[in-house]
């Protein structure tokens, strides 16, 4: 065990490495990083326990560096550790890992999730400590905050979640140095504002000078005794340890010069570094439930079952099944049907409540520590989440997204319910899936691939109720489309998603009295997409394609469409949500947003006689 002296010394060398090697990259937040080298010495030579051969021993403790600016001084405590080969020198580099703000990756595996948009480090942890309750591990989580993201309204969400659930083993630090980007903080060094909100949210409160190793010593002991959650609330100055820029504004973001490093490392005296073997882990958890034989719901055809009602029904199958899925809600289980998880297992669900850039952030928390988290709440209160999204994919995080009441079908609870730009949303992703089932049996095995697959899924779900129209024993595949009907004769084909579906089957018979033959499909992947396969369909069908879908035109399935049939001799009529939605029924709605069966005749008509 180090003591003071030794923990001074290396958060000396830490100093040293973090100005060495944001001037070497020529930008970098330095001194962002000063203000909190005493904080990580004690963490990570002297408060954390860890394997060091390991970085995915269950029973580490969990470190998450929410103000992700400060990457240089967690790659140069990873180094001084001996956690990471890599060299300092080449932070910001195109060929190194050591990107600004740290990014999880095969090199990086003691990074374990992206930061660097401020706000959703303390989310992440909620979601990591609350895995380390259920599983009965004895690992903690610890994150460094810094006092500008304490503005987020994330960060409230998280902190009253953690309390409700009394996150005991998590803890986390508040580096607070008065300074932001442009200036003073909102709170400055008001210590006594934040230990009362802290407080008030119902956090164990502890205020530590982040300058004394002793008082950040005796600060881990305090929080690791806690009852409750933990914060450190670390009074800090910008730059500390290089007289010229400490404490002054103006020097957020830039690296000294090299007139400016030589002159502050010689207010930076050369430390020793000590021989360190960090603490080992203890052994625990509870042994894993055995995955038990999965049995899926079946429907037969013909029936009335709302897709999101097919939803709940499959994950809590699933969670039957696997120990490993975890139904997470937004306090609107009974809409999503999530709660059928709660009502058979009930220790694999989570109430997040009414607060959806958390709940995704948790997600993540748990994806990291073994879990596959579902996610559910409303289409329309995903797009609030979008960033914590984007963070996620960043991250190459693995979780299921649902949202329900998708489109205009939603009726009378008016636009401001109605999710009508989730798909473009999910579609600007990095490596995400789309998937939008059209009935109950599509819903069932589209949430069993969801399951198995790594990345964001994320599976639209209707509130009104449809026909079903697959047997349960139809087979999807990710990336596919189906034809539902199909002849040698086709003029044209018609193509739905979701309530779209049933509408464009409702315009084929339309356009059969007509003597119109027609196909119909079913994109209920809208990413990926077989373009090549479904471009040979089209024009095995006439050429000619209406897409009807229940989305705004901007991001969703026919803009896709529209990319993949680019420079093809393909004519397209484009069906979507275009006008302010009202509060009406599901069938007004759509008749007046022209994507009903009666639009979508009409159109193909249309498409057909500009010929």
């Amino acid at each position: 065990m180090l003591n003071a002296k030794q923990l001074s010394d290396i958060a000396l060398v830490l100093r040293r490495d973090v100005l060495t090697a944001t001037s070497a990259a020529g930008s970098g937040h330095a001194t962002s990083c000063l203000s909190a080298a005493d904080i990580v010495s004690v963490l990570f030579f002297h408060e954390m326990a860890f394997d060091k051969a390991n970085p995915h021993n269950p029973d580490n403790d969990e470190f998450i560096l929410s103000k992700g600016h400060a990457a240089p001084l967690l790659y140069a405590a990873l180094k001084r550790v001996g956690l990471m080969a890599h060299e300092l020198a080449h932070l910001r580099k195109l060929t190194s890992p050591l990107e600004g703000h740290p990014i999880p990756s095969l090199e990086m595996p003691w990074v374990k999730v992206a930061t660097g948009s401020l706000g959703q480090g303390l989310s992440i942890g909620v979601g990591m400590a609350l895995a380390a309750k259920m599983r009965k591990r004895s690992y903690r989580t610890y994150l460094l905050m810094g006092d500008s993201e304490c503005s987020e309204g994330s960060v409230w969400e998280a902190a009253q979640i953690a309390a409700y659930y009394k996150l005991n083993n998590l803890c986390a630090i508040v580096d607070i140095n008065k300074l932001g980007q442009r200036g003073e903080t909102m709170l400055a060094h008001d210590i006594r504002s934040y230990a009362q909100r802290f407080g008030t949210f119902g956090w164990n409160v502890i205020v530590a000078n982040g300058h004394s190793i002793s008082d950040i010593l005796k600060s881990f002991t305090k929080a690791r005794n806690a009852q409750k959650p933990a914060i450190i609330l670390a009074k800090t100055i910008k730059g500390k340890g290089v007289s010229f820029i400490e404490g002054k504004n103006g020097w957020h973001g830039r690296a000294l010069l090299e007139a400016e490093l030589k002159k502050a490392l010689k207010e930076t005296p050369a430390a020793q570094m000590p021989f360190f073997e960090p603490l080992a882990p203890t052994a625990s958890g509870t042994k894993a439930r055995k995955p038990q034989t999965l049995a899926l719901p079946r429907y037969a055809i013909g029936e009335e079952i709302a897709t999101r009602e097919a939803y709940g029904a499959a994950l809590a199958a699933l969670a039957q099944a696997d120990p490993s899925v975890i139904a997470l809600d937004a306090e609107v289980s009974n809409s999503t049907f999530a709660e059928k998880v709660k009502q058979t297992r009930p220790d694999q669900f989570i109430e997040c409540f009414i607060a959806e850039q958390n709940m995704i952030s948790m997600a993540q928390g748990l994806a990291v520590k073994g879990y596959k988290p579902f996610a559910s709440t409303f289409a329309a209160f995903l797009t609030r989440a979008h960033d914590q999204l984007r963070m996620a994919a960043i991250s190459k995080s693995s979780f299921i997204v649902c949202g329900s009441h998708a489109g205009v079908s939603i009726g009378e609870d008016g636009a401001s319910q109605m999710g009508l730009e989730d798909i473009a949303l999910f579609r600007a992703l990095r490596n995400s899936i789309v998937l939008q089932p059209a009935d109950a049996n599509s819903t069932i095995k589209l949430t069993q691939l969801a399951q198995q697959h790594n990345g964001i899924v994320y599976i639209r779900t209707l509130r009104p109720k449809t026909s079903v129209i697959y047997p349960h024993h139809e087979e999807f595949i990710i990336g596919e489309f189906k034809v539902l009907k199909s002849s040698g004769f086709d003029s044209l084909v018609l193509i739905g998603t979701g309530i779209t579906l049933h509408e464009s089957l409702k315009a084929f018979q339309l356009l059969h009295k007509k003597g119109i033959p027609a196909a119909v499909v079913d994109c209920y992947c809208i990413k990926p997409f077989n373009s090549a396969r479904f471009i040979e369909f089209i024009k095995s069908h006439g050429s000619r394609l209406v897409i009807a879908e229940d989305h705004y035109s901007e991001g969703g399935l026919g803009e896709m469409l529209s990319h993949e049939l680019a420079n093809h001799d393909i004519h397209v009529r484009h069906l979507a949500v275009t006008a302010q939605p009202h509060s009406a029924t599901k069938d007004q709605m759509l008749a007046a947003q022209h994507i009903d069966a009666e639009s979508i005749a009409k159109a193909a008509v249309e498409l057909l006689r500009a010929r």
